[in-house]
């Protein structure tokens, strides 16, 4: 018996391994193509202010294509093995709803945050253009208290991963989960992004905290978005049950490493 046991832990950690590069792969991606995409439409110096003068136009357009990355990393490969939560708040979530079991929800968040950390280096290619706007760093809009932004980041979340639980929990609607991301954050961002930012991801704003020094209030962008996530899946847990995987696509690819995902129990069994 403590053979057996022996032989799926080791078979456990290698899976862990497996999910940690996944998640750090997708998170990087993330930040990596999504705040470039910031810095290019918003630093000092960039030609989009000049093609495109009207900033809630190139705020949209900005959180279209930033929301469309984060779906293209769901649909990816790295969606397949890990399930592309690229955000703490979502495998909280999952952790929340029993989908996830604990150990593996923290080497979830901990590849998240070396993920964000990773993908935010290359930023300083971008030089004074990146500066400028201090990488894309989350801080409270000017003329915006504290509460106002913590407010701005709460409800944001909470939308955002109420949505993805009554996705997730349709069949008939899950296919579409990825696609709510680049209408979603092509609305939320030109209303809310001079309150707080909008992060909606403490990963997102973990990064270019990082790479600038700017730590100022970065509390807010866990507080924030744990919370409105916490919030959402009280709204949602009525649908817990109707959610069979970690996942926000790639529901049917089950395997022995999906089912680690669900229960460390099953590790025993196998």
């Amino acid at each position: 018996m403590n053979n057996e046991i022996d032989v799926n832990n080791a078979k456990y950690l290698k899976y862990r391994s497996k999910f940690f590069f996944s998640e750090l792969t997708g998170t990087a991606l993330l930040l990596l193509g999504g705040l470039s995409l910031v810095i290019f439409m918003f630093g000092s110096g960039s030609p989009m202010a000049d093609l495109i003068p009207n900033i809630k136009v190139r705020q949209l357009i900005t959180g279209f294509l930033f929301g469309s990355i984060g779906a293209s990393i769901a649909l990816s490969p790295v969606g397949k093995v890990s399930g592309a939560h690229i955000n703490p708040a979502v495998t909280m979530v999952f952790w929340l709803f029993r989908k996830i079991e604990g150990r593996l929800a923290i080497t979830y968040i901990l590849a998240q945050l070396a993920g964000a950390a990773i993908g935010c280096v290359p930023l300083l290619l971008w030089g004074q253009m990146a500066r400028s706007i201090e990488f894309a760093v989350t801080i409270p809009g000017e003329g915006y208290t504290m509460q106002e932004a913590l407010f701005g980041e709460v409800i944001t979340t909470f939308t955002m991963v109420l949505l993805l639980i009554v996705f997730i929990g349709f069949k008939q609607i899950r296919a579409f989960t990825p696609a709510i991301f680049p209408i979603l954050y092509a609305i939320m961002i030109p209303l809310e992004a001079n309150i707080s930012g909008t992060s909606t991801n403490p990963a997102r704003s973990f990064g270019p905290a990082i790479i600038s020094g700017q730590w100022d209030f970065w509390w807010i962008y866990w507080v924030g978005p744990l919370a409105g996530a916490l919030l959402a899946s009280l709204a949602g847990s009525m649908l817990a049950k109707r959610i069979t995987i970690a996942k926000l696509y790639h529901f049917d690819s089950e395997s022995s490493g999906d089912a680690l995902l669900r229960s460390a129990k099953l590790i025993i069994k196998e």
